[in-house]
């Protein structure tokens, strides 16, 4: 199969702009549809069309530029997207993953039930459209439940472990009562993630099983490889690749895992693209996540996944106060952190700055995991105060 040149990102930020660094040093062109000038991946890209992601015409425009378009996140128009293919006439319009793929693993409840009636473990569920129905999902789970909207929910956005009826209601009300679904609690001992690529001929390479720390529901720090057993780590990456061989998936995916004291494994969510959870592999394996996704979709072979250190930690620099990022307390902390050996600063140079808002990450490579994660706590601290997630 003849590779292709050139590739279109529907969206702008942080992962746009890390795959626009990738398809420089593999000799890719990338436009991406990007929001407003101020997103990360538009003072790189080789081209830029403007409009929020949603925006079907400029997907139209985007499309005219590129062989192929790939996503940056989730929060796509899918029905004028197809709209868009069926009015594409001779000239093929190629998404990947495709839109099959993407009708299940943006909406929660269709990757609960995809995951249900396949056999692969995940928490017990319930629909809920209505009052009546989110009462009798409380009924039948108990507390504490999870509430999720159904679509557009990250980085704890669209997210709420309830415990008790108030709650619920409150919940229910805060997110408009938007489509959702209310799901049993799993009391993990840890949050485990892996990222997955497949290919269009349906290779299927996984990246090393790791563990990712929360705060709030974001992601703090992610640790490779993960702290666990090598049945537990099978375990995983068998359930990865029957994931994305049931959703005749292809491009590169981030998959969470719930990992109880017990040593049960059960899925929490996938995400149709690169994820947080991967940003250790830049410096890490031999391949990004980045470039990764960019040779799945250019028809190229798949990238060596080994990692290129024992252990590699990333650490997330997520905003702590409402400032311009470019302040001089972010830029002290960064000099501060750059101080330490074999540690490698990513910053997406957005404008403004919130508090857990993502700015960068810091990646550690070491040879123990003590190691990696001692100085991963020093870089916390740093950026932070004394707090750690080790």
């Amino acid at each position: 199969m003849a590779t292709r040149q050139k590739i279109g990102v529907i969206g702008g930020g942080q992962l746009a702009w890390m795959m626009a660094i990738a398809a420089k040093r593999i000799g890719l062109e990338l436009t991406v549809q990007a929001a407003s000038p101020e997103e990360s991946a538009v003072s790189i890209a080789d081209r830029v069309i403007y409009g929020k992601v949603a925006d079907a015409l400029a997907t139209a425009e985007l499309a005219t530029h590129c062989q192929v378009i790939t996503f940056e996140n989730e929060f796509v128009d899918l029905i004028a997207l197809q709209e868009l293919i069926d009015n594409a006439g001779d000239r093929k319009l190629l998404f990947l993953p495709r839109l099959e793929t993407l009708a299940i693993s943006v909406d929660k409840l269709k990757q609960r039930q995809h995951f249900r009636d396949r056999g692969i473990p995940t928490p017990e569920f319930y629909s809920v459209d209505t009052e009546v129905e989110l009462l009798e999902s409380a009924e039948c789970l108990g507390y504490p439940l999870v509430l999720k909207a159904r679509r557009h929910g990250y980085d704890g956005k669209g997210t709420w472990v309830i415990e008790s009826e108030i709650d619920l209601r409150l919940a229910w009300e805060s997110m408009q009562q938007a489509p959702a679904i209310a799901e049993a609690f799993i009391p993990f001992e840890r949050e485990l993630a892996i990222i997955v690529a497949r290919s269009e001929s349906g290779e299927i390479l996984t990246y090393p099983v790791v563990e990712t720390l929360q705060t709030n529901q974001v992601c703090r720090r992610t640790i490779a490889p993960a702290r666990i057993d090598l049945a537990i780590t099978q375990k995983v990456e068998t359930i990865a690749k029957q994931i994305v061989t049931t959703l005749d998936a292809i491009g590169v995916f981030g998959i969470e895992f719930f990992l109880t004291a017990k040593g049960d494994v059960s899925v929490n969510e996938i995400a149709p693209r690169t994820h947080n959870s991967g940003h250790y592999t830049i410096e890490g394996c031999q391949t990004s996540q980045f470039e990764q996704l960019l040779r799945v979709v250019s028809g190229r072979q798949l990238g060596d996944v080994t990692m290129v250190a024992p252990v590699v930690v990333m650490v997330n620099l997520l905003g702590f106060e409402n400032a311009t990022s470019e302040n001089s307390v972010y830029l002290n902390k960064r000099a501060a952190i750059a101080c330490f050996p074999n540690t490698y600063i990513h910053w997406y140079n957005k404008k403004q700055s919130s508090v857990g808002r993502k700015l960068g990450h810091v990646t550690v490579l070491a040879e123990t995991h003590n190691m990696a994660i001692d100085i991963s706590d020093h870089i916390e601290n740093i950026w932070y105060g004394n707090q750690t997630n080790g």
